[in-house]
């Protein structure tokens, strides 16, 4: 077992326990950025100027009527930036932009004394706009061939070989939709400046570092005269990755120009109208499949809609092609991805980052061929799991491949799959308007940052004089229990009780140069380097130990708080050893440091080995539907998902539950929807609250809920034997849409292929379900040979609509 995977005697990680701000939270002490508002004194509000048009170039901004308005102190504008007027990394982000790119685009800023106050002067800013052609839908962009950014290509094997040798061939096209991060906590940040000019932001950000970054550049500083702190975030998903970085440089560039602090929070329709999204795809392919139902290849070019600005839109692409494949070995591949620039907010990261909309596509490849190959659903996908000693279409060889059978067949045998399938069938024989359908669907996910640089992490370890140990490190927490998992790998380290560790908030001045928390890599970075930084100092007291115990520091075991020798009863409390420690003038602080080995990663090529390792996990999804409605209930949900050893189960279980509902959220409720039509209010967003947006909610939750983690699972050169959790059980939630398709294909004949739109809605299962009754098979016409027909031509536009299928022998006749 490698050093860092290896647990020793009496660990504190794996043990379960409660979020270490659960009761904080459930009794509203724990505080937020803008809980910060209270207990600082002359703080100026914040208060966005909004276009509420799509697009148009400004030729008059007037802010004097604004200073006209009681409590009104300034309006910030492109004039007042003293270093770069950029909120983005790409440096397409204007802070104060000249031309409004999407409804509701902030063009200044207006600071008052209360909200009330820069409310009513943001009102009062006239602004002349020249309106211009807006590109709203992603068909309007793929029509009007707008895109900007990369377009990676991924090949594997020969393409062309593959479907000549393919017994059936399939093409079709596939929209699904964006997402609303709908975090609980809007983006907020407050910043003031020092007697020494000194800037301190406090920002709800999942990339302090970056956050720092940014805010320097737009005040023309040096970062380190910028520091940003993260208390905690009231939800992030990747939402606060890249885009609180403008709302914190709004609040700095205020606080410097005024000399008092400043606050900026959006409300929800702010929030909602300027923030991005997870971003919508749009999928064409082909796929052929050898008379066993094994795939011989594969053909896509997946469109994002990336809104106005680029922000992570490449590297969501890269990992949406990366991730295609999902659990199934493809041979031949030639996968094209690209981003369509819309008149809409930039979409940004979100849970998964593209990695969901990859592996959407190859599902609802497998649901829709399915019954045209005579195969159960399951089984089509069982057997092109990936087996020994195959690699994906990237280049990377999957070494756990027996983990994706493990997880399918273990969630099998707990669903109780097979009788349950007999008793749905003699249901749905029973019932002509009721049907009820069980699907099971699985994940592999790729774990470690799309760019290797970023696959580092940082900690800063304290140990002070009574003992007790403070440690920071540069991972920010947003619920999903990454600190409580520091103070376990903490505790473990030093081989102390747990009560002993407190942990610092997360700031740039104690880790610099910090990677997002995201990639669900927080655990693996940070816990790794916590874990270095704490052996440091284990090391150091071990000396000290062995010299007041008489014996050889490799003798020394440190458990439970007691230092002992190996067979001695002699033994040294911690707190002793410390003092006598700091006596004999032993650093009783570390800056620990981890880099994930193995990476490497050609872009240009696209091929490589760019995750560390990955992770898997199945669920069987059982629904019933109404036929008359479309409506339906989850009737039972069974996952068993590998989180490596678990360093906090209750965590790690809790993160499976949440990220399934987000992700069944996503697949079957969340149906954002854009004014298109072209009137005045072209490019608005229609659902911009919580009213018109729907969520999961309790009513939406299985009745049914089994989560297993899968036992005996340690990850080989990851943080005491874990594996990353934040990401992967989203895509759990392809079970469910599955077994929507399947219950409303049993409303038809035997056969019948379903096309369902994602979000699977009411509305969207009750067109499938009559589409099914007049048993429609899509495209029951023959594909001719040519790549256009095939629904890709060589610039990769969309030639075809609907799936269609080709039938052809072996031999190709």
């Amino acid at each position: 077992m490698s050093h860092l995977s290896e647990r020793p005697e009496k660990p504190v990680v794996g043990v379960s326990m409660p979020h270490e701000s659960a009761v904080l939270h459930v009794t509203g002490a724990a505080l937020y950025t803008d809980d910060l508002v209270q207990r600082t004194k002359d703080v100026l509000h914040a208060y966005p100027v909004q276009v509420m048009k799509a697009h148009g170039r400004i030729t008059a901004l007037r802010t004097e009527p604004a200073l006209s308005v009681p409590g009104v102190v300034r309006v910030l504008t492109g004039a007042d930036v003293p270093g770069v007027n950029d909120a983005g990394m790409k440096h397409d982000e204007p802070l104060f932009p000249d031309e409004v790119m999407f409804h509701g685009h902030a063009v200044a800023w207006v600071l008052g004394e209360t909200l009330e106050a820069a409310r009513l002067g943001a009102a009062a800013v006239e602004v002349d706009l020249d309106e211009l052609p807006s590109v709203v839908t992603l068909q309007d962009a793929m029509a009007a061939d707008s895109f900007h950014g990369a377009r990676p290509l991924m090949l594997t094997g020969d393409v062309d070989a593959g479907f000549a040798d393919a017994a059936h061939v399939f093409t079709g096209d596939f929209q699904f939709s964006d997402q609303e991060h709908f975090y609980l906590e809007t983006h907020a940040a407050l910043a003031h400046i020092d007697e020494a000019e000194q800037v301190f932001v406090q920002s709800s950000t999942q990339h302090p570092s970056e956050t720092q970054e940014i805010v320097a550049h737009v005040l023309g500083l040096h970062s380190h005269e910028v520091t940003v702190q993260c208390l905690r975030m009231g939800g992030g998903f990747g939402g606060k990755e890249m885009q609180p970085h403008g709302f914190a440089a709004i609040a700095a560039l205020g606080a410097k120009l005024t000399g008092r602090p400043v606050r900026l929070r959006l409300n929800r329709t702010q929030d909602l109208t300027m923030s991005g999204k997870r971003h919508g795809f749009h999928a064409a392919w082909k796929i052929g499949f050898d008379a066993d139902g094994r795939i011989r290849a594969l053909e896509a070019t997946l469109t994002a809609d990336g809104g106005w600005s680029l922000d992570l839109s490449e590297p969501v692409v890269a990992r949406a092609l990366c991730h295609i494949d999902n659990t199934y070995w493809i041979p031949n591949a030639r996968i094209a991805g690209r981003i369509a620039k819309t008149n809409k907010v930039s979409n940004t990261a979100f849970r998964g980052f593209g990695g969901p909309q990859g592996m959407l596509v190859i599902e609802d490849i497998m649901g829709r061929c399915a019954p045209l190959l005579g195969l159960d659903p399951m089984d089509l996908r069982e057997r092109n799991f990936y087996q020994q000693g195959q690699s994906t279409p990237y280049g990377q060889q999957v070494l756990q491949h027996e983990r994706i059978s493990a997880v399918w067949h273990k969630t099998l045998d707990n669903g109780g799959v097979a009788d349950r399938k007999r008793e749905i069938a003699a249901f749905n024989a029973a019932h002509a308007h009721t049907k009820r359908a069980l699907a099971v669907t699985g994940v592999k996910f790729g774990i470690s940052f799309n760019l290797t640089a970023f696959n580092q992490g940082g900690a800063l370890v304290l140990i002070y004089k009574d003992g007790s140990v403070l440690i920071n490190h540069g991972g920010t927490e947003m619920g999903q229990g990454l600190h409580t998992k520091m103070l376990q790998v903490a505790a473990t380290t030093l081989g102390i009780p747990l009560h002993k560790v407190r942990l610092a908030p997360t700031r740039t001045d104690k880790v610099p140069n910090t990677s997002a928390t995201a990639a669900s890599a927080g655990a693996d970075l940070n816990g790794a380097a916590v874990k270095n930084a704490c052996e440091q100092l284990r090391d150091r007291l071990l000396q000290v130990a062995a010299t007041q115990l008489g014996s050889g520091a490799s003798d020394v075991r440190i458990v439970e708080g007691i230092a002992r020798t190996l067979g001695s009863d002699r033994e040294l409390a911690w707190d002793d050893l410390v003092r006598t420690a700091y006596f004999q003038r032993v650093q009783l602080s570390a800056a620990g440091f981890y880099r994930t080995e193995g990476l490497h990663w050609d872009a240009k090529t696209f091929r490589g080995s760019p995750f560390k390792y990955f992770s898997h996990g199945a669920a069987a999804a059982e629904v019933e539907v109404d036929g008359f409605t479309g409506a339906y209930r989850i009737r039972r949900v069974d996952i068993v998902h590998d989180v490596g050893d678990s360093l906090s189960p209750m965590i790690d279980i809790g993160q499976v539950e949440g990220g399934f509902v987000q992700g069944a959220g996503w697949l079957t409720l969340e149906d954002m929807r854009w004014d298109a039509t072209e009137g005045p209010n072209r490019g608005r967003l229609l659902t911009q609250t919580a009213s018109t947006y729907k969520l999961p909610s309790f009513s939406e939750m299985p009745q049914e809920f089994n989560v297993m983690l899968l036992e005996n699972a340690t990850e080989e050169g990851a943080v005491y034997g874990s594996k990353a959790v934040g990401e992967p059980p989203l895509m759990l939630a392809f079970s469910v849409r599955e077994a929507l398709r399947q219950a409303a294909a049993a409303f038809g004949p035997s056969g019948v292929s379903v096309e369902l739109a994602s979000p699977a809605t009411p509305e969207a299962v009750y067109w499938a379900i009559q589409s099914a009754r007049q048993g429609d098979v899509p495209g029951n016409g023959v594909v001719g040979d040519d790549s256009a027909s095939h629904g890709l031509a060589a610039d990769g536009k969309i030639q075809s609509g609907r799936m269609q299928s080709e039938m052809k022998t072996l031999s190709g006749a």
